[in-house]
């Protein structure tokens, strides 16, 4: 699932793409596209045609074009693509078709497993004194945002008493931090995955939180990760993150710090890959 840097490569994309354009013609192609706008696909359509658009916005992994009092949120889910095309060729699991007032130039909707969509939702004041959708508002800040304190949800982190590597996934403490940049992160701490979280010192704590916005900021550079051909940015290129990862999917290899080969660990219903020399885990489970 498309985590901060593949969701911020997509807005990156959008913004020099879009942005300043009006919306001339909205197709819906597939009804669970829309299905989380509960008022109806015409409803959806009505609202959006003749809107410009004039940004595009994100926070961790939400993603969305405000109109006024209101937002088109984009949900990517588990293989959701935004394409900008210039001709009228229809694409294979295409879902929605957004025409401009350019002649020639669409934004298109992909997605294979259709588990993403979009939906229309009004825009509300968030504890943070941010304008948000209001489905959004309960998300917390990311790395990338210029409000987030990092002290501050450090010290937050260690009062959880849950796995440190659960606690980094729970988007209303950090967003946009998923399963590949957290397991990148406690590598670069060198911190197990199983560790709780209120056993991290203060300077632990820190240190992970920075490591994840290096790793996010070094990804986002690169484009995202990329593993298959879902994750692409809006003119259908992939990220090359993938190369440059040191412990997420090299399961087997050798760490780049102490070569002792990487482990994968059943974690909920996915995976953890960590080192178990650098990442030592804490003693209740040995």
């Amino acid at each position: 699932m498309p985590e901060l840097p593949e969701v911020e490569t997509v807005k990156r994309g959008l913004e020099k793409e879009i942005v300043n354009r009006a919306i001339s013609s909205v197709k819906v192609l597939h009804p669970r596209a829309t299905r989380r706008h509960l008022a109806g696909k015409q409803d959806f359509i009505r609202q959006l045609i003749g809107q410009q658009i004039t940004s595009i916005e994100r926070r961790g992994k939400f993603l969305w074009i405000p109109f006024d009092e209101r937002a088109l949120i984009i949900h990517l889910g588990m293989s959701g693509q935004c394409l900008v095309k210039v001709n009228q060729e229809r694409l294979k699991h295409e879902r929605i078709r957004f025409e401009f007032a350019d002649e020639n130039f669409y934004l298109l909707f992909v997605d294979q497993r259709t588990f993403g969509g979009m939906q229309i939702d009004e825009i509300v004041t968030d504890k943070n004194g941010k304008n948000v959708p209001k489905s959004v508002a309960h998300i917390a800040l990311d790395p990338f945002d210029s409000s987030f304190d990092l002290e501050l949800t450090a010290l937050r982190l260690r009062k959880r008493n849950s796995e440190v590597k659960r606690v980094l996934l729970d988007q209303t403490l950090i967003s946009g931090i998923g399963n590949i940049y957290a397991d990148e992160a406690l590598w670069l701490s060198k911190i197990h995955p199983r560790k709780p979280a209120h056993l991290l010192s203060k300077i632990q704590a820190v240190s992970l939180l920075d490591s994840a916005k290096k790793v996010m900021q070094a990804a986002t550079e690169q484009g995202g990760t990329s593993f298959d051909s879902q994750y692409l940015n809006v003119n259908g290129e992939s990220g090359y993150f993938s190369v440059s990862l040191n412990v997420y999917g090299r399961s087997g290899e050798p760490c780049l710090r102490c070569a002792r080969p990487i482990r994968r660990e059943k974690f909920m219903t996915r995976s953890s890959h960590l080192c178990p020399r650098c990442q030592r885990p804490p003693r209740s489970t040995n």
